[in-house]
């Protein structure tokens, strides 16, 4: 049988009192010095995976990287590579064929090149079914708000990262406009021109709150470590994909925004009756797309470079998605904020966008 291996880490300190119930009493410092010495540990394992196409079945397991979101931003990269490494190794000696990377320890770096570097098994960041399942949930999202996205604008707010930028090469051309939102200014003009050519209309900025203003659809996906959309820069009737881990939109949107759409990106339907033993605030049988993409690809048995480094392939994107369906895995209908949105929630959200001038 196949075996996968995909990395997690906490995304934040209340993640780590989650799992670990002695951790409230004791300083916080302490808690996160203690757990940086940690070693990589196997968290779970998972069953019940069965391709719908020829119905193979394949198992894995997760694999716990004890930095959080933060640590790994600011402490230096050479230990954060470490510990990466570590984590892979330690699928490696599972008898996992292929790592996926998820969250930041597909961020940190180079995207995930100097980690396959030092592997000997396959490598994926999960990135190019991100995008695919992103941009098709914005869609229907759209379609549920009644937007149509020839006459409406889209922005993208990370638009210079890999996710980012093969979001605005597939999703530019079906808008009106598209505004870039990124930090990297030589990056972001050389994206705007490129697209610019193509005779699409393109504004480039590096102020969220000036890029989103007018936006019909948001596909958040930048690597900030705090929330950066507060509900006033939202406009009535805005559709928010966030891909973002931890998550790009504030929690105050939802309490204080009735009439903003805000959709989780990347959650998908896997096929068979899988087990992940793992809590990660989902219904059974829900996964992020990340783990899913290493899920296909080891359905595959396609254990070469997919996606890894910060440039995606965008024919890696559309294979990607042909491969889903292929066997069996789907977008699963919409959750905002850990929740499932039900259908009756969405047409509330459509109605008040209306009464508030959308």
């Amino acid at each position: 049988m196949e075996i996968f291996a995909f990395i997690l880490h906490p995304i934040n300190y209340n993640d780590i009192v989650k799992k670990l119930s002695w951790a409230r009493f004791l300083p916080p410092s302490l808690v996160l010095n203690l757990l940086k010495k940690r070693k990589a540990f196997v968290s779970s394992y998972i069953k019940g995976i069965k391709s719908d196409y020829n119905g193979e079945e394949i198992e894995g397991f997760f694999i716990a990287c004890p930095l959080t979101s933060e640590q790994m931003v600011t402490l230096p990269l050479p230990y954060v590579y470490e510990k990466i490494i570590e984590a892979g190794k330690l699928a490696e000696s599972q008898g996992a064929s292929i790592v996926g990377l998820g969250a930041f320890t597909s961020v940190v770096g180079d995207g995930g090149i100097t980690i396959k570097e030092n592997l000997k098994i396959a490598v994926t960041t999960g990135n190019s079914y991100t995008v695919a399942s992103a941009i098709e949930g914005t869609f229907e999202a759209l379609k549920l708000m009644e937007v149509d996205s020839k006459d409406a604008e889209l922005a993208i707010v990370g638009a210079t990262g890999s996710i980012g930028k093969a979001a605005a090469y597939l999703m530019a051309p079906r808008f009106k406009s598209t505004v870039l939102i990124g930090r990297n200014e030589e990056k972001l003009n050389e994206i705007s021109r490129s697209l610019m050519e193509e005779g699409l209309s393109v504004e480039s900025t590096s102020s969220i709150s000036k890029g989103i203003k007018r936006a019909d659809a948001i596909v958040a996906v930048s690597s900030a470590v705090h929330q950066v959309i507060e509900p006033e820069m939202l406009k009535p009737g805005a559709v928010v994909c966030d891909v973002a881990r931890p998550r790009d939109v504030s929690t105050r949107v939802s309490r204080d925004r009735e009439d903003v759409l805000v959709i989780e990106g990347g959650v998908i339907k896997v096929p068979g009756t899988p087990s992940f033993n793992y809590n990660f605030g989902f219904p059974p049988g829900l996964a992020y797309a990340c783990m899913s993409e290493t899920m296909i690809l080891t359905l595959e048995r396609k254990y070469n470079t997919f996606s890894l480094g910060k440039e995606l392939d965008i024919s890696k994107v559309v294979e990607i998605s042909e491969l889903a369906k292929k066997h069996g895995f789907k977008l699963a209908g919409f959750r905002s904020f850990e929740r499932v949105l039900k259908p009756e929630e969405i047409e509330r959200i459509k109605l008040k966008a209306l009464h508030s001038g959308r």
